[in-house]
């Protein structure tokens, strides 16, 4: 009798041969698992390859801008009186004032301003001309504190050496011929620039300051 046939069993119903049925998961269900299993790696795998790719991308174009600045403060300042030194800004020449001859004219009410201004600016080294009322175009019409009028020839250097003296003058020109400049006082006026304020404003015209050197 085979080990395979029941006890008590024999004749028809008599197993032979090494063949049995074996008992196994089916395998349809194993391949969806796998399936499943797969696709998730797969999708896991193209979301870090994507971040990664973001980040090489991206990061590049901000290392190459740091590395820039970087490269532009770590540049050795040049030793001073070699040639990469930059060239300090060049000394401006200045009409002195007793090259400019003032005509004060007062387009106030107030009585006697015109001579106590050019009195002041007599003693300030300006060369005094006419002194007197303003002519009728500008009398009583001058809001501001003043208004220099001269030549559309007359140096530009002329009219910023004498408005160092009154702050808020603007400039006119008209068709006169000469060099002289008019100093038309108006309402607003109060008085002249200090001394002290005047010569400092003076200075900082004849030795402009460089450009401040970038900061890192």
């Amino acid at each position: 009798m085979s080990m395979l046939t029941p006890p008590g069993m024999g004749g028809k119903y008599k197993v032979t041969g090494a063949a049995y049925p074996r008992m196994t998961r089916p395998r349809r269900r194993r391949r969806i698992v796998l399936v499943v299993l797969g696709s998730i790696i797969g999708l896991a795998l193209i979301a870090y390859g994507a971040v990664q790719l973001i980040d090489v991308f991206g990061g590049d174009a901000d290392k190459r801008k740091t590395a820039a600045a970087a490269k532009d403060c770590a540049t050795p300042a040049p030793k001073a009186g070699s040639a990469a030194t930059p060239a300090a800004a060049p000394k401006v020449v200045l009409p002195a004032p007793g090259g400019i001859t003032v005509n004060v004219y007062n387009a106030t009410p107030r009585a006697g301003l015109a001579k106590a201004v050019g009195d002041e600016l007599k003693s300030r080294g300006f060369a005094i001309g006419k002194v007197g009322n303003a002519p009728a175009d500008f009398d009583k019409k001058v809001p501001g504190a003043g208004i220099l009028v001269g030549s559309p020839q007359t140096d530009k250097a002329a009219f910023s050496v004498l408005g160092t003296n009154l702050a808020g003058a603007t400039h006119q020109t008209d068709a006169r011929e000469t060099a002289d400049i008019d100093l038309i006082l108006g309402d607003a006026f109060q008085t002249l620039t200090p001394k002290a304020d005047a010569d400092k404003a003076l200075a900082a015209l004849a030795n402009p300051q460089p450009a401040p050197a970038k900061k890192c």
